[in-house]
């Protein structure tokens, strides 16, 4: 079976460094600083922070040891076990990855064209209006999105088709080390701007606003429930990469470190982008409250266009965030070409293309729902929403939460918190500090699946 056949990480540091790069990506450097910047700055990165430590570790963890006790991907593995309806934390995992890369991938394309863009100039002395004007042409150029779009899809493919050890985890090693050195970079040159003349703001008012946090926000259900999207979003929980990876672990691994570990860089990460893009706003004068799309394609262009060197940093700056994205991409795809191959018992090769080809078949609609004027499905709205935005909705605040709860349920119900700590500590002894506690056991038993089910409760209604 070709399951059977897979490979694994060939070290710890590989899967920490494999398992971080999947968790750091377009989360981090352009969804968390819009949502910090939509929900008034110090109060949604303390909801996201408590979000991640209480809900997003514990659930993270418990993918990977459920993936490291099957010793298979999440749909065979569950089949094995005679338990079929807990499958669907496969199916719906790997399908909400499919979904996310719809659209996902076309960001990454955005983030590769800007840095090229960048290193010409185009962005010196740039105003609003004009790098706003430079954003819609290319929004209604779908050739160009799509062209951007295949390049992606096929880096990924190139990685995946040669297996975890060679591809993704020979990659991560060199690309995340790299990635620490550039935010670092981009954030000490952020912190260090001067003011300037006829704005009055310095850096330090930037991280003020940043950090201050508005207690009556945390009163608003929606930044709940987006800190929890985007806690998903960004750690990759809901969405079988962690069962998956999990299942490449073996029961010498101290899991609950590795996977402390990895939660703590992947939010360490989502930080310091604030700390990248919040102090040059406020140098520069323009607004830290702007959201969407708009604040890293459309405001950050004219704040690098400003800056001694701006090209430079503003090339580095959208490698950084395209670099991000597409060590996410990795994991993203690994997780349903894994699980599908397993299940339909086909090679992984001939599984990754054919899995690469379906996001890039459903990543056309997202595309041309973004170009005005080209056919129906740029005024095609499902909920609202076009169906670029639908893909976001539905991956991220309904099938993301929904992989999640059912993780949750499976962990109170069937693995039960004895079966869920036991796992997590197999290979430990007592004397290791990093260990899953009785102490845990309300709060993953009866907390995490009450949390879920109100969030999602209160998303629906």
């Amino acid at each position: 079976m070709e399951e059977q056949k897979r490979d694994s990480f060939g070290s710890r540091i590989g899967f920490i460094l494999s398992a971080a790069g999947f968790s750091i990506g377009l989360g981090n450097v352009w969804r968390f600083p819009y949502l910090t910047s939509k929900f008034g700055g110090g109060a949604f990165v303390l909801a996201y922070v408590l979000i991640c430590v209480f809900v997003g570790l514990p659930l993270f963890l418990g993918e990977l040891s459920i993936g490291r006790r099957m010793r298979a991907t999440p749909i065979v593995g569950f089949l094995k076990e005679k338990k079929p309806f807990w499958s669907l934390i496969g199916w719906v995992g790997a399908i909400a990855c499919i979904v996310l890369m719809a659209y996902y991938t076309v960001i990454i394309g955005w983030m590769v064209r800007y840095a090229v863009k960048a290193l010409s100039g185009v962005f010196a002395g740039s105003t609003f209006e004009q790098t706003k004007m430079m954003f819609s042409d290319f929004m209604k150029s779908p050739f160009e999105l799509i062209a951007y779009t295949v390049v992606v899809f096929v880096a990924l493919g190139l990685a995946i088709s040669r297996g975890v050890k060679e591809g993704v985890e020979k990659l991560c090693k060199w690309l995340l080390p790299i990635l620490g050195v550039m935010i670092v970079t981009l954030a000490v040159r952020s912190l260090t701007l001067s003011p300037v003349e006829g704005v009055g703001k310095t850096a330090m008012d930037g991280m003020r606003w940043y950090l201050s946090p508005d207690f009556s926000q945390l009163g608003n259900p929606e930044v709940w429930l987006y800190a929890l999207g985007q806690s998903f979003f960004s750690i990759g929980v809901g969405i079988a990469t962690a069962v998956v990876y999990g299942s490449y672990r073996s029961d010498a691994d101290n899991m609950p470190k590795d996977a402390a570990m990895v939660v703590t860089m992947d939010t360490s990460f989502a930080l310091i982008a604030g700390v990248v893009i919040f102090p040059a706003l406020l140098v520069y004068g323009a607004d830290p409250n702007a959201s969407g799309v708009g604040l890293v394609m459309e405001i950050m262009p004219v704040v690098f266009g400003k800056m001694p060197m701006g090209s430079f940093w503003a090339s580095l700056f959208f490698i950084l965030v395209a670099v991000a994205g597409y060590t996410s991409g990795l994991g993203y795809l690994e997780a349903p070409v894994a699980c599908f191959a397993d299940f339909f018992k086909v090679k992984r090769s001939k599984m990754t293309w054919i899995v690469v080809f379906v996001m890039f078949a459903l990543s056309l609609p997202c595309v041309y729902s973004l170009s005005e004027g080209h056919g129906w499905m740029s005024a095609c709205r499902i909920l609202g929403k076009s169906i670029f935005d639908f893909a976001d909705y539905l991956s991220g605040n309904v099938m993301m939460p929904v992989d999640a709860l059912l993780v949750s349920l499976y962990i109170s119900f069937v693995l039960k918190f004895n079966g869920y700590m036991e796992e997590a500590n197999k290979g430990l002894n007592k004397s290791h500090a990093w260990r899953v506690s009785g102490w845990w056991r309300p709060w993953i038993t009866y907390g995490l699946p009450v949390v879920l089910i109100v969030i999602m409760y209160r998303n629906v209604f």
